[in-house]
């Protein structure tokens, strides 16, 4: 990855060295852990272009997106735990399935040994056992699915200290690496996002696969740029019931959700009423966040007004330290003011409040909602390096779902109504003839005339000047037996659009003529 790419990301610099020395502090749940790699392809999307965009020459074999899926669950007691190592040689085969066991032993020797150069001591880190045991027979039970977004281009594994401690807690936890639409490498844009937030949904229809999962209770992870993957993932399905940032990406590319002409339209937030954890490395100076160019005081944090908001905010940890992977291979130099010592334990309060607040808004359990509700230190966590904001949402998001549900308790009659008081509390959704028009033939085909005619009547409040939401309008009300005002609302449909053709077949049919009728009101 080029270094100007790690400089804007933070994220990648965390594999920049090696070392040996990081240990996960939390020790294991209740439940033995289980990983399982599956090799599978979202035959949904093209991933390889027809032309090599590294050699320019014509690609062979499959062209489908690559999802190298790791699993960890809870599982039996028993067998022989994978090493470290095992989640380094993954990632020779993230994106192409075809390396043969030497190519994969080759390319994760050669990624140990390179890391040796600066730090001897890798190999005997790769070697650590880990708590995962592969293929494992599943425990007993139905739990909690949480999927996992890695960092920018960074592998599945890159906390798997973080999986297993939570599949060891009752959880579920889905990862695939974060890659491009086109390649292995992400992308600095829209078509990179979305495609990670794709490669989400595509998890959380894999996770419906495993008679493990509790489909009904769904979270999101995200480090870095997939703490801005799972927000867009949020937004698009609401099956998702929380999200769970690691100094997410939401905050350092506010462009792209901030509602202006660069930013992805559907990502709002009354659309993203799921409560969230927002874990966030040590605060910059105004004076450094000035100098990165960082004007921009749009935060999607604070619009989430809708479901609770709980930003951690970690003093020990920089940004690159929420990646446990990374940790392994930094040197002692890396950490500055604080210890290697001191940041391992603040990544062990960092999952410990993660499996917390999964336990709280998942589990629904009173005792995690009592450890959230107090201060850091009551909880035992280091004085002074751990704080807590809690922002209580509540209300109801102004969004079109919003709308219908308030129609049908209220009466589609009071929409016009309804839609101003809506829009009075920021609702960003809006109506065009189209919507209008699939809305209110929906509710015909239901036999609901009566709600069909509301919607319609509300299309021609809204959108005068449209011909066509006038005839039909004119339409329903022939069908609910109201002739004279459907004769109003074709002639009212044949003076916007003369040439409407249909709307004066209709009045003939009536025995009406297209003209209207001095003094006639508009329906």
């Amino acid at each position: 990855m080029p270094r100007l790419l790690i400089a804007i990301f933070l994220c990648g610099a965390s594999l920049a060295h090696a070392a040996d020395t990081f240990t996960f502090s939390n020790n294991p749940g209740a439940y033995a852990v289980g990983l399982r790699v599956s090799q599978l392809y979202d035959r949904s999307r093209v991933y390889q272009t027809r032309a090599s965009l590294i050699t320019g020459k014509p690609t062979s074999g499959e062209r489908a997106r690559p999802m190298q899926v790791l699993v960890w669950y809870p599982a039996q007691s028993g067998g022989k735990a994978v090493a470290f190592r095992d989640y380094l040689a993954l990632r020779a085969t993230e994106a192409d399935f075809t390396r043969t066991p030497a190519e994969v032993r080759r390319i994760t020797e050669e990624y140990i040994a390179d890391k040796s150069l600066a730090m001897p001591e890798a190999s005997r880190a790769a070697a650590r056992p880990m708590w995962a045991v592969k293929d494992a027979p599943p425990g007993k039970g139905r739990f909690p699915v949480v999927i996992y977004a890695p960092s920018f281009s960074a592998s599945a594994a890159e906390n798997a200290d973080l999986c297993e401690f939570l599949a060891s807690q009752g959880y579920i936890v889905i990862a695939s690496a974060s890659q491009g639409a086109r390649g292995r490498a992400m992308t600095v844009d829209i078509e990179g996002l979305e495609t990670q937030a794709a490669d989400i949904g595509y998890l959380i229809s894999y996770a419906a696969s495993l008679d493990q999962a509790d489909m009904e209770k769904i979270a999101v992870a995200g480090f870095s740029w997939g703490g801005l993957a799972n927000v867009v993932a949020a937004a698009r399905d609401d099956r998702i019931k929380a999200l769970v940032s690691l100094d997410g990406s939401v905050r350092y590319f506010p462009e792209l959700v901030d509602g202006g002409k660069s930013a992805i339209a559907y990502v709002s937030a009354a659309r993203l009423s799921v409560p969230m954890l927002y874990v966030s490395r040590r605060p910059a100076s105004l004076e450094a966040l000035n100098q990165k160019g960082n004007s921009s005081h749009f935060s999607l944090l604070n619009q989430m007004r809708y479901a609770d908001m709980l930003v951690l905010t970690m003093q020990a940890m920089q940004h690159s330290d929420f990646g446990a992977d990374g940790l392994r291979f930094v040197p002692d130099s890396y950490f500055g003011e604080y210890t290697r010592a001191e940041v391992s334990t603040a990544y062990g309060w960092m999952a410990r409040y993660v499996h917390r607040f999964l336990d709280a808004y998942l589990k629904n359990d009173p005792t995690a909602r009592d450890f959230l509700a107090k201060k850091p230190g009551e909880n035992g966590a280091p004085t002074h390096t751990v704080a807590m904001d809690v922002r209580r949402g509540g209300g109801t998001a102004p969004t079109r779902e919003a709308f219908a549900k308030l129609l049908a308790e209220r009466g589609f009659d009071q929409a016009a109504v309804i839609y101003a008081e809506l829009k009075s509390r920021g609702a960003g959704f809006t109506l065009d003839s189209n919507d209008f028009n699939a809305w209110g033939y929906a509710l015909l085909r239901d036999g609901m005339m009566n709600e069909s005619i509301a919607i319609f009547r509300f299309g021609t409040q809204t959108l005068a000047g449209d011909a066509n939401l006038f005839d039909s309008l004119g339409e329903a009300q022939v069908k609910a037996g109201l002739r004279e005002d459907a004769i109003r609302s074709y002639r009212r449909s044949v003076a916007l659009d003369p040439d409407n053709s249909n709307a004066v077949e209709r009045l003939k049919i009536l025995g009406a003529t297209p003209q209207t009728v001095a003094g006639s009101p508009p329906p």
